[in-house]
């Protein structure tokens, strides 16, 4: 039955899942929007940082979100030879994007097969003590779970905003989105700014993994929940637009939590699709532009 309360509920909800979802499709927005790389094998590296976190959870009982704070660097290594191996074998070759599409693909496999052979298909959690808690704002209940995943994605947006618009690196890379032969005449190699900024959505990976398992128990395939998500919110929000991306991630997160609330959960998903497909009828380039 619908009430105005658990109205009020859904909507909130939808905003602190909209926040989790920003905090996933960071490295895409990155990648997709501004590199034109399509790195299909994102999702699967969110899910290795939920093990990662899993991990160091169960043997040290270290924080989830701490953990994938301590290691996003090796995910950016792990990001920076990822790279260089798909500079090598295709961008540096000519090849069409489409065989590197393929070797995003192989790469989603292997991780996940690997998963599999680690940790079996079980579903696997976190344990701290704010999980499970929650604040009530009167009739609003607020669940931990999902507020601090928000509050991260938020600020995960906002402290590459500021790398984006304020460091040499992240003007670099924004100087690679629109013309990386005049910033090459300006003597600055693309292939290495390409490679920091790849490093750089990796590196977000593991922080979102975190964030995904203080949310949900997982397995090694729930990464292709994911996979339409994270990119038609980058494509909804406007291809290398992290303001576009924060909005869409809000929009979707609010429509999956009305919808999952007054229709089912079978429904959300349609639902967030077709909004993206009306959006972009009227707006081609997305809400924001590239």
């Amino acid at each position: 039955m619908f009430s105005l309360d658990l109205l009020v509920n859904a909507v909130v909800a939808g905003v602190l899942l909209g926040g989790f979802y920003v905090a996933v499709s960071l490295g895409i927005s990155v990648t997709f929007g501004l590199l034109d790389v399509v790195n299909i094998a994102h999702p699967v590296f969110v899910v290795l940082g939920a093990y990662t976190a899993f991990t160091l959870n169960g043997a040290f009982g270290l924080d989830p979100l701490l953990s994938g704070l301590v290691l996003a660097p090796a995910f950016f290594v792990l990001g920076v030879v990822v790279y260089r191996v798909y500079y090598t074998s295709f961008e540096s070759k000519g090849e069409s994007p489409l065989r590197g599409l393929v070797f995003f693909f192989g790469l989603l496999f292997i991780i996940e097969v690997a998963l599999i052979l680690k940790f079996g298909v079980d579903y696997r959690l976190v344990e701290a003590p704010y999980i499970g808690e929650s604040i009530h704002i009167g009739p609003i209940g607020i669940a931990y779970r999902l507020l601090v995943p928000c509050v991260v994605g938020l600020l995960m947006t906002l402290g590459i905003y500021l790398f984006l618009g304020h460091t040499f690196y992240g003007r670099a890379i924004m100087g690679v989105a629109q013309d990386s032969l005049a910033l090459r005449l300006m003597g600055v190699d693309p292939v290495r700014i390409k490679t920091v900024a790849f490093g750089i959505s990796i590196a977000t990976t593991s922080v979102a993994g975190a964030l995904l398992i203080m949310i949900s128990p997982v397995e090694p395939a729930v990464g292709y929940v994911y996979i339409g998500r994270v990119f038609a919110i980058t494509v909804l929000g406007g291809l290398g637009s992290l303001g576009g991306t924060l909005a869409a991630a809000m929009i979707l997160g609010v429509a999956e939590s009305l919808t999952s609330t007054f229709s089912g959960p079978s429904w959300a998903l349609a639902v967030s699709f077709g909004i993206l497909l009306l959006v972009l009828a009227i707006r081609p380039a997305g809400l924001f532009g590239r």
